[in-house]
């Protein structure tokens, strides 16, 4: 087994990408080595906080540490809220708190049905001995609707439609969902560089 961190205290993100590698990796993250202290995510852009997140592990944990930033971006609100998805609705917000003042920023904006195109992006940096060893992306075109639907996944998931599908990312299935999604698409990227090492 492969020893791999994540560098989140996010338990729902570690899932998803254990999910996704399957067999053959160990996959902790911050919740299990409780000395890395999480740095202030204070980039401008997805990469530059992955980058920060996986630096600041990767000089404590030794191995690869994985970091991602992501987060949804909706066209009618000028690609908002990006980087700032985990606390849209102020510092301490819930992912609740957030679908509820992204859906109040929509209704505000006018969009309407299709107009409310989209998307999920991420950005994952692999880091090893405090550098940054490779980064790499995925994203999932949409629609954002004006209601939330389905029990699972977590964050933005019950508020958007990805292409394609009729479902939201909440009431999709694990499998499909992590087959097509933001993090699933950079994480394929990152496994075969990994591998290629």
């Amino acid at each position: 087994m492969r020893p791999l961190l994540i560098a989140t205290k996010n338990s729902h993100k570690t899932s998803e990408i254990r999910q996704i590698l399957g067999e053959g990796w160990d996959v902790t993250d911050l919740n299990a080595h409780p000395e890395v202290i999480a740095p202030e995510e204070n980039g401008k852009t997805f990469a530059e906080n992955a980058a920060i997140k996986a630096v600041a592990a990767s000089l404590i944990f030794p191995g690869i540490v994985l970091a991602d930033d992501s987060g949804i971006e909706a066209d009618a609100l000028g690609g908002q809220p990006g980087v700032y998805s985990a606390r849209y609705a102020g510092e301490n917000a819930t992912d609740a708190d957030n679908r509820v003042k992204l859906l109040q920023e929509l209704e505000a904006s006018g969009a309407r049905g299709k107009e409310r195109t989209g998307r999920f992006r991420c950005v994952m940096a692999l880091a090893e001995n405090g550098k940054i060893i490779g980064t790499f992306d995925g994203a999932v075109e949409g629609i954002i609707i004006n209601q939330e639907k389905g029990e699972g996944g977590f964050g933005y998931d019950p508020l958007f439609v990805p292409e394609g599908h009729c479902e939201t990312f909440a009431q999709l299935p694990a499998s499909v969902k992590n087959g097509m999604s933001h993090r699933g698409r950079a994480l394929e990227k990152a496994m075969a560089f990994l591998n290629a090492r």
